[in-house]
């Protein structure tokens, strides 16, 4: 696989060392993140008991030079205005964090890895599949 933008959850599940997870991970070329789930995760991280070691643990992640961290920009709100309006007209919302997520990996070409089934609700989503 080439280029993956990774969900939360997939993260979460790498670092307890969910073997199918870390196996698939492993073969991607680029691995794609977004401030999304970084904010997600710092926010966990501050509930914890253990922020200075998840912060190590995830900078170390980022700091690998096959992972791209992704901000928002005007263009993915675009894409997120799209998202969510199709959604509403269908009547199917999703967590507007992950409408955020599945907007950065339309505006970037990614296929989605996530254990999270509302993604399948995006129509046009390409996703990785375990």
């Amino acid at each position: 696989m080439k280029k993956v933008l990774i969900d939360t959850n997939i993260y979460s599940l790498a670092m307890r060392g969910i073997v199918n997870v870390v196996s698939i991970l492993s073969r991607i070329e680029i691995i794609g993140f977004t401030a999304i789930s970084v904010g997600e995760l710092f926010s966990g991280f501050k509930g914890g008991s253990q922020e200075v070691k998840n912060r190590e643990e995830l900078n170390f992640f980022l700091d690998s030079p096959r992972v791209v961290v992704h901000a928002i920009d005007v263009e993915t709100a675009d894409f997120y205005a799209s998202i969510i309006n199709t959604l509403r007209v269908a009547g199917t919302p999703i967590p507007t964090n992950d409408i955020w997520i599945a907007a950065v990996a339309f505006q970037h070409g990614y296929k989605l890895f996530s254990r999270d089934k509302h993604f399948n609700l995006i129509p046009g989503l390409m996703q990785c599949q375990e």
